[in-house]
């Protein structure tokens, strides 16, 4: 059964950074389309960012600022958060495209 691990996460001032991390199982991982999600509070949760073979994509809202990227032998993606903003505050969850499955998420609070 898949299973996502994410950790990372924490409390960081405006304008700060933080990387998260996605350990992955249960699945093929390379070659999977990875995703980033998350959720604020009382808000849906949304799309952050994906990594595929074509490449990297991004929301409109942390393009510029947040990088994705992945190692298939670790099955293992991370995201790098840099500029962080309030509105990125939330929890933040990793998945696998066509995988119903979720992980507990990693909290990241932006705030001064």
């Amino acid at each position: 059964q898949a299973r996502f691990v994410e950790s990372g996460g924490g409390w960081v001032q405006p304008g700060g950074s933080l990387k998260l991390s996605c350990v992955a199982s249960g699945f093929p991982f390379s070659g999977a389309v990875m995703r980033w999600y998350r959720k604020a509070p009382g808000m849906e949760r949304e799309y952050v960012a994906s990594i595929t073979s074509r490449g990297t994509f991004y929301s409109d809202s942390v393009r510029g600022r947040f990088t994705v990227f992945r190692d298939d032998d670790l099955n293992t993606m991370w995201l790098q958060m840099n500029n962080l903003k309030p509105d990125d505050t939330g929890v933040y969850f990793c998945t696998a495209e066509g995988i119903n499955v979720w992980g507990q998420g990693t909290q990241v609070t932006v705030s001064s």
